[in-house]
C-alpha cells in the first residue's frame, strides 16, 4: 500500500461517513439490576455471519462518569456486556473521574496507550471537546455518546438519543390528554435535569416548542440532577409553587422516583405525570396504573452497546451491513418512544 493509500484508509476512518437519524425501539433508564437483558445487547456467538463473526482483534477504550444513578450504571453496564459478546474485541476502562478536568486527563493517558478506538460518554461534551480533538489527532476514532461534542472533528461518530423529540413527545402526551379530558388553560409543570447540559436544554425547547404549537406553555419549570434527592426536592419546590396542577412533565425516571415520594408526601395527586428514559420501575408503575406517571418517553442506556458494536465495525474498517454505504455513518440519533399503559407490555422486556 502507498503512503498516499495509507493516508486516505486513514482519513476514512476517522472522518468517514454522512448523517443519518435512525429510529431504534428504546428502553430504560432506573434499576438496581446489574445485568442488562437479552433484548439489551446483541450477541456475537461464534457462528454468527456478517460483521458478527470474528474479525480483526481491536481495543476499544471507554470511559463514562461513575454510576451515581441508574442511567449511567446501566450506560457502563451495557457497554461491558457488548465487548464481552465479541471474540475480537479487548475492552479497557478508564475511570472517568469526579468531573471534567479528571476524565480529560484519564483520556489522554488512555490515548498513549493507543487503543484502536474510544468510546466516551463526557462529563460535559463542551468541556470533553478538546479530548475528542486531542484523541482524532493521534489517528484513534472517537465514538461521542450520549453528551455531544460541539466539534464535528472531535468525534468520528456521535451517537445518542433524541433529546428535543423527548420533549416532543412528552408534550404530545399531556396536550392529547387534556384534551381528551375537556381541560382548557391548564397548569403545566416540569421537572427538568441538569440545567447546565445541552441535552436538558434540548429537552426543555422540543416540550415548550410543542406545548406553544397547541396554545399551552410551562406554568412553571423547577430543575434537578437525575437523582430520587434532587427530583424530590423539585417537585417539592414545585408543589409549594403551583397549588394545583393539570400535567407535570419529569425529564428523568430516576429523579422520577423522588418525584412520587414528593407527591405522596404533599398528598398532590390531582394532575397526571410523564417521565423520561424508561426506566423498568416507571413501566411497571405505568402498567399497573396506581400513581400519576402515566406515560414515559424513551431515552435508552442501549446506546452504549450500539456504540461499542458500532467502535468495534469503525476500528476494523467496515460498515452496517443494511446500509449501502461502506462505513458506518457520521451521526445516528435514536428516536424517543412513548410508553403507557396500552404498550408497557411490549417494553418490559428491554427494561433494565
Amino acid at each position: 500500500m502507498t503512503e498516499h493509500s495509507r493516508d486516505l484508509s486513514r482519513r476514512r476512518l476517522l472522518f468517514g461517513g454522512a448523517a443519518v437519524g435512525a429510529g431504534v425501539l428504546l428502553a430504560g433508564c432506573t434499576s438496581n439490576e446489574t445485568e442488562p437483558t437479552a433484548a439489551q445487547t446483541k450477541g456475537a456467538d461464534a457462528a454468527a455471519s456478517g460483521n458478527a463473526a470474528p474479525g480483526q482483534k481491536v481495543v476499544i477504550g471507554f470511559s463514562a462518569p461513575a454510576a451515581d444513578h441508574g442511567w449511567l450504571a446501566a450506560i457502563t453496564t451495557n457497554a461491558k456486556a457488548q465487548a464481552a459478546a465479541y471474540s475480537d474485541v479487548e475492552f479497557k476502562t478508564v475511570e472517568a473521574g469526579a468531573d471534567a478536568a479528571a476524565q480529560r486527563a484519564a483520556i489522554s493517558t488512555l490515548i498513549s496507550q493507543k487503543p484502536n478506538v474510544i468510546v466516551m460518554l463526557p462529563h460535559d461534551g463542551k468541556e470533553l471537546n478538546a479530548a475528542g480533538l486531542e484523541a482524532m489527532k493521534a489517528g484513534i476514532p472517537v465514538v461521542n455518546l450520549d453528551r455531544a461534542f460541539p466539534d464535528a472533528l472531535a468525534y468520528r461518530l456521535q451517537i445518542k438519543g433524541d433529546n428535543y423529540g423527548m420533549g416532543v413527545a412528552a408534550a404530545h402526551y399531556i396536550v392529547d390528554q387534556l384534551k381528551a379530558k375537556g381541560v382548557s388553560n391548564p397548569v403545566i409543570g416540569e421537572i427538568a435535569g441538569i440545567d447546565s447540559l445541552e441535552l436538558t436544554q434540548e429537552r426543555s425547547k422540543g416540550f415548550a416548542d410543542t406545548l406553544a404549537q397547541n396554545g399551552l406553555k410551562v406554568s412553571n419549570r423547577r430543575p434537578a440532577e437525575f437523582t430520587a434527592d434532587s427530583g424530590q426536592q423539585a417537585a417539592t419546590s414545585l408543589f409549594q409553587a403551583l397549588p394545583k396542577i393539570d400535567a407535570v412533565w419529569n425529564h428523568d425516571d430516576d429523579q422520577g422516583i423522588g418525584v412520587l415520594a414528593a407527591v405522596n408526601q404533599a398528598g398532590r395527586k390531582e394532575f397526571f405525570m410523564v417521565g423520561g428514559a424508561g426506566s423498568k420501575k416507571a413501566m411497571e408503575d405505568i402498567q399497573a396504573d396506581n400513581t400519576v406517571l402515566k406515560a414515559t418517553v424513551t431515552y435508552s442506556p442501549s446506546m452504549a452497546s450500539s456504540a461499542i458494536s458500532l467502535a468495534r465495525l469503525i476500528a476494523q474498517g467496515k460498515g452496517m451491513s443494511d446500509l449501502v454505504e461502506l462505513q458506518v455513518p457520521k451521526e445516528i440519533i435514536l428516536a424517543s418512544e412513548t410508553i403507557t399503559k396500552e404498550n408497557a407490555s411490549n417494553y418490559l422486556k428491554l427494561g433494565f
